[in-house]
C-alpha cells in the first residue's frame, strides 16, 4: 500500500510540474506574440502635423542608415529599435528604393517597410510654366522632382538626345506644353524627356493636326508662332486676332516684326519703347531683319495660344500697336498710314508717362 501511495504522489507530481510548465509555455508564448504584435504591428509612426501626414523622401542611392536618419530627425518614430529589428527581418536594408512616400500616423512598421521596401510611392503632380529659357525650365522642373537642373539642362540642349523626339536645342521648348503632370519623385531627367513627348504626341491629336493643315503650318511652327503671341499679349480674348495679323503677314512673305523676338534677342523683356538699335541686332530671332519664323520658340506657349493660332481669326489686318492707354489691348490697321497714327498716339503716351525705355 506505501509504494501504491508514493507512486501516486510521484504521479501527482510530475502532473502538477506538467500543468506549470504548460502554464508557462503559454504564458511565454502569450508574451513572445505580445512582444512581436508590438514590434510588427503597433502604431510606430508618429506625425504631429494637423494633417496627421508628411512625406518621406529618399534619395537615390540612399543607405538604410540614411533612411533610418530621415525618420529620426522628425521624429517620424515612436519605437527606434522595434523599427530596426523588423527591417532586418525583413531584409529591408538590401532592398531601398528612392521615392515620395507618404507617412501616415499610427502605421505600424510592417505596413511602413512593407510600403517602402516595395517602391510604393505617390506620385508628384509637376506643373510644366510658361517660362522663355531653357534653364528656367530646368530650374522649375528639378523643383518639384529629385532630378538635376544642371542634368535637365544638359539635355535641353544636346541635339544627339534630343534628336530622338524631332526637335533640338532650339526648338525643344515646343514640346513642353505646360499643364500639370503626374511624375514620380525620383523620375530620371531621361524618362521625364519620353514623358513630356508622350504628352506632346497627345496633346497634338486628330483635330489639331487637321487645323495645322488646313492652314498650312506644321506644329512646331504653330507653338513658334504662338510663343510670339503669348510674349506679345495677356489678353486672351485677343489672341486670335493676333495671330490672324502675324499669319496675313506670313502669307505676304513680310517680315513679322514682332517686339517680342527683338526682346528675346536683346535678353531684356522689360523694354516698352523698341528703339532703332535694338531692331538692328544682329540675331536669328530679329524679325525686324529676318522674314519668317525664328528658328524656335521664345517661350513655352500656353495651350490657349496655340489654339488661338490654330483658331486665328480671319481679317485684313497687317498692322498693330500697343493702346496708348496701356490697358494691354492693341490697336489694329490694314494700312501703314493707320498704323502710323496709331504708334503715334502710343509714342505720345509714353513720352507723357515719362517712359524712354
Amino acid at each position: 500500500m506505501a509504494k501504491k501511495k508514493s507512486r501516486r504522489k510521484v504521479a501527482s507530481k510530475k502532473g502538477n510540474l506538467l500543468r506549470k510548465l504548460v502554464i508557462v509555455g503559454i504564458a511565454l508564448a502569450l508574451f513572445i506574440t505580445y512582444f512581436g504584435y508590438r514590434k510588427i504591428y503597433k502604431p510606430n509612426v508618429r506625425i504631429e502635423q494637423q494633417a496627421q501626414q508628411t512625406y518621406l523622401y529618399i534619395h537615390t542611392g540612399a543607405t538604410f542608415e540614411q533612411v533610418l536618419s530621415s525618420l529620426t530627425n522628425c521624429n517620424y518614430l515612436c519605437d527606434v529599435k522595434s523599427f530596426e529589428w523588423m527591417s532586418v527581418k525583413m531584409n529591408y536594408p538590401s532592398h531601398i528604393k528612392a521615392g515620395r512616400y507618404l507617412l501616415k500616423n499610427g502605421m505600424g512598421n510592417r505596413k511602413l517597410i512593407t510600403m517602402l521596401r516595395a517602391g510604393i510611392q505617390v506620385p508628384v503632380k509637376v506643373i510644366i510654366p510658361n517660362v522663355r529659357f531653357k534653364r528656367k525650365l530646368a530650374f522649375e522642373i528639378s523643383r518639384q522632382i529629385e532630378a538635376d537642373s544642371l542634368v535637365i539642362l544638359r539635355l535641353l540642349g544636346d541635339d544627339n538626345f534630343l534628336n530622338q523626339y524631332g526637335f533640338n536645342g532650339r526648338t525643344i521648348l515646343a514640346m513642353f506644353i505646360p499643364n500639370t503632370y503626374e511624375f514620380y519623385w525620383n523620375t530620371l531627367p531621361p524618362e521625364l524627356f519620353g514623358k513630356m513627348h508622350s504628352a506632346y504626341q497627345k496633346f497634338w491629336n486628330e483635330s489639331r493636326m487637321k487645323k495645322c493643315e488646313s492652314i498650312g503650318m506644321s506644329q512646331l511652327e504653330v507653338s513658334i508662332l504662338a510663343s510670339i503671341i503669348e510674349e506679345e499679349t495677356h489678353k486672351n480674348d485677343e489672341k486670335s486676332i493676333i495671330a490672324g495679323v502675324y499669319i496675313n503677314r506670313l502669307n505676304k512673305n513680310m517680315m513679322l516684326q514682332a517686339d517680342p523676338t527683338v526682346r528675346f534677342a536683346r535678353g531684356n523683356f522689360g523694354i516698352k519703347r523698341v528703339l532703332a538699335k535694338d531692331i538692328s541686332i544682329d540675331s536669328p530671332y530679329n524679325t525686324y531683319l529676318n522674314t519668317g519664323l525664328p528658328p524656335g520658340p521664345i517661350c513655352i506657349p500656353s495651350i490657349v495660344s496655340i489654339d488661338a493660332v490654330l483658331n486665328y481669326q480671319k481679317h485684313e489686318y497687317l498692322y498693330m500697336c500697343a493702346k496708348e492707354d496701356f490697358s494691354g489691348y492693341h490697336n489694329f490697321a490694314r494700312t501703314l498710314e493707320q498704323h502710323n497714327r496709331n504708334a503715334q498716339r502710343y509714342q505720345r503716351a509714353l513720352n507723357k508717362a515719362r517712359i524712354v525705355r
